[in-house]
């Protein structure tokens, strides 16, 4: 199992603008269906796979695993590509290094990609980076670390970008939180992410709240909680945005969480609104870990 596991303030005025929504009262969360399993023989598979990242144009998924054989060591991010309707074979980014790369995230304009390393160069622990891509071509540049506004001594893990590039919300460690690891965003201003400040309202406690995805523009968040990472079960939770804070926490259904198991890595799929992606170990699955997609609606 994942080893790392793997927003009081305000969340950035412009994600606030950015995704007006109808007072908290009447906003509703609700899946659609089952599950199923996301990609099966091209991204899941016998192998351990968590957190998948589709690029804006949908021909592009990026996920981390930690032992599907092939890589350059560690934890390895992993990409397979759409072309004339067909996916190929995954391979290693070209990013990759024998230490762990994870949680893949892409930028909003599908030009860039963020992701946690403990690659030398970082602050401590692991660290928030970012790599330019090119949608035509596949390539990636050299991965820049985010700096001291988001890193810290401790791990800092899924970075997940706002739709305008200027908010990042993340899990950490190492800012004194509430709990073990909690949410934070930090803002982009003046060619810096500034100081990250944790997120408000029910989604930091105790235990460890991390991997979080905005859906709806930000109406909702989907994240992971424990009481302890390392040693107990995680689940999926939702809360709902009011004003600058998040509130209405509940566990999601038997349709994503499996009692006593851990489910994590929610993600969406832009180029399929509506679908939640999530990570764990569920019947039907190809391995300890798969990819699981789940129609949702907010309202």
């Amino acid at each position: 199992m994942r080893a790392r596991h793997v927003l009081s303030v305000v969340v950035a005025s412009a994600l606030l603008a950015a995704c007006a929504a109808k007072p908290v009262h009447e906003v509703a969360f609700e899946l659609v269906g089952d599950a199923s399993v996301f990609l099966p023989g091209v991204v899941s598979s016998e192998y351990s796979e968590i957190r998948a990242a589709v690029s804006p144009d949908g021909d592009n998924v990026l996920w981390g695993s930690t032992n599907r054989p092939g890589g350059a060591g560690g934890w390895d991010i992993w990409i397979s590509r759409r072309r004339d309707g067909a996916w190929s074979a995954p391979v290693a980014v070209a990013f990759d290094t024998p230490a762990n790369e994870f949680d893949p995230a892409f930028a909003a304009d599908g030009r860039s990609v963020y992701f946690f390393s403990n690659r030398a160069g970082g602050y401590g622990g692991d660290d928030l980076w970012q790599v330019a891509f090119d949608p035509a071509t596949a390539a990636f540049g050299t991965p820049a670390n985010l700096g001291a506004g988001v890193n810290s001594a401790g791990d800092e893990w899924a970075p997940t970008p706002s739709a305008d590039g200027r908010t990042l919300l993340f899990a950490t460690n190492g800012r004194r939180g509430a709990g073990r690891h909690d949410l934070f965003t930090s803002t982009w201003r003046d060619g810096a992410w500034q100081p990250a400040v944790p997120l408000a309202g029910e989604v930091n406690g105790a235990g460890d709240d991390f991997d979080a995805a905005w859906l709806d523009g930000g109406r909702v968040l989907v994240f992971a909680r424990s009481d302890d990472v390392e040693n107990a079960p995680i689940a999926l939770w939702s809360a709902v945005r009011d004003g600058d804070r998040y509130v209405r926490a509940q566990r999601l259904d038997a349709r994503v969480d499996v009692d006593g198991g851990w489910i994590l890595g929610p993600s969406t799929d832009p180029a399929h609104p509506g679908v939640l992606l999530f990570s764990g170990e569920r019947p039907g699955g190809r391995g300890r870990a798969d990819i699981h997609s789940i129609r949702y609606r907010v309202r």
